[in-house]
This record gives C-alpha cells, sequence and structure tokens, in this order.
C-alpha cells in the first residue's frame, strides 16, 4: 500500500470523554476496499464501523490508543480463567454477517442496559447491520449460548495476520457469566487455532472505563502512530 485517499470529518462531542470533542480520519467512500487493504489498515490503527474505516483524528487529544495481542504468548489471569471455568458449557455457534432477528433483540436489549439508549425502538435492521456488517470484509457473528438462550454476540472479522475484535453485545441478565471477557478470551483461543497471529482489540482509552479494561490482555502492543510498541504496565493477576 502505497498512498490512500481520507477525508477529515468535522469536530463532534467524544463518546468517550467527557467535555472532549473528537473527531475522525475516514478512508475515502472512493477507494476500493477489500480483505488486503483492510488487513492493511488496520495493521496501521484503523478500525471499522459499518463499512467506513476509520481511526481518530483529534486535533488536542490523542488518548485513543490502537491496541492488539500477541495470541501466541498469552496467558490468562487468575480472574479470566475463572471465567472461562462459568462457561464451560456455554455453546459457541460461528455464523455470517447477517440479519437475525434474536441477535437484534438482544442487541437493543444490551443498548437499552449499557447505555441508556432507551430510544431504540426505533432502531431498525439497517441500523444494525450498517453499523455491525460489511460488504467487502470476512466478518462473522459469534453466537455464545447457554442451554440454547443466546446471551452474548461478538462481530469478528478476519484479516490476513489476526482477527479483529469490531463489537461485542450480550443480555445484561447474564453478567455473571462476564460474557464480554470471555467473548475476548474466546477470539484469543480461536485465532490461536487459526494460526494467526494477533487479535485487534480496538482504542485503549486510560481515562475511560469502558475502554482501559483491554490493557487485563498480556501481552499487548500499542500503536504510537508509527509503528507498534509493547504496553508498559504490569499483567493483571487477579
Amino acid at each position: 500500500m502505497t498512498s490512500i485517499n481520507l477525508y477529515v470529518s468535522g469536530e463532534y462531542p467524544c463518546g468517550y470523554l467527557e467535555n472532549h470533542t473528537a473527531r475522525s480520519a475516514f478512508v475515502h467512500p472512493s477507494e476500493a476496499i477489500n480483505t488486503v487493504l483492510y488487513s492493511d489498515l488496520i495493521a496501521l490503527g484503523f478500525r471499522r464501523s459499518g463499512d467506513n474505516i476509520y481511526r481518530p483524528n483529534c486535533t488536542s487529544c490523542n488518548a485513543c490508543i490502537p491496541t492488539r495481542l500477541k495470541v501466541s504468548e498469552f496467558l490468562p489471569t487468575r480472574s479470566q480463567k475463572r471465567c472461562i471455568a462459568r462457561n464451560q458449557k456455554t455453546e459457541v455457534v460461528i455464523r455470517p454477517d447477517q440479519f437475525d432477528v434474536g441477535q437484534f433483540a438482544l442487541y437493543k436489549r444490551y443498548l437499552a442496559s449499557r447505555h441508556n439508549e432507551h430510544g431504540n425502538e426505533e432502531l431498525e435492521a439497517d441500523d444494525f447491520m450498517g453499523f455491525l456488517g460489511s460488504h467487502w470484509g470476512d466478518t462473522h457473528f459469534v453466537e455464545f449460548r447457554n442451554e440454547g438462550t443466546l446471551f452474548a454476540v461478538a462481530v469478528v472479522d478476519q484479516v490476513e495476520n489476526g482477527l479483529s475484535a469490531v463489537y461485542t453485545f450480550f443480555d445484561p441478565d447474564f453478567s455473571d457469566y462476564s460474557p464480554g471477557v470471555y467473548a475476548v478470551l474466546w477470539q484469543i483461543e480461536h485465532a490461536r487455532q487459526l494460526k494467526l497471529d494477533w487479535l485487534y482489540l480496538g482504542f485503549w482509552i486510560k481515562q475511560c472505563q469502558k475502554m482501559a479494561y483491554k490493557s487485563n490482555y498480556q501481552p499487548l502492543q500499542l500503536f504510537n502512530g508509527k509503528q507498534w510498541v509493547d504496553y508498559p504496565g504490569e499483567h493483571e493477576a487477579v
């Protein structure tokens, strides 16, 4: 990849840090996106939202740092081992990125409970797939079930050298199973089975609790805008 056309959005309220504004650099719609190009962009710290590929381009903040995990070197912590044990009977089904009524209902329930988005009755199937699916990627919706009951879905992209964790949503009634943690642990193991090198975990934001959890998965690397460097923190051991 030699060059690619980008466009920069206007500023908008940051969804992660209060009293901050944000803006993003998007791959221009005129670019012909495929898995090869997407793989190159993921390795440069880009992420995907629907068919749009972007990375932060804020004028006065660099809190959003892309992360990836070396799956062959990962060792679960004690708390992560307990999560695996709690999910011994969890059934996993890998499905294509096609609209599913049950997944959609679970997604709306998740938004209402975790993000206080109680107006999501107006959310439609096109909104759901427009946010999570892609027309050009190798995307799967991974279902997690307990005795047949769907309780979590992880949206996962496969790229040339790894998996990319796009988004996870789950039933709040199953919080005791730590579905968000288990979804990451499953993706690590699945990448290992596929003999892939990396799990791309998205942006780590130290000041944002819902994004800072990524440092619990080690060995983590951070993209500093030029290259990937090892995360300097300690491995969580509890």
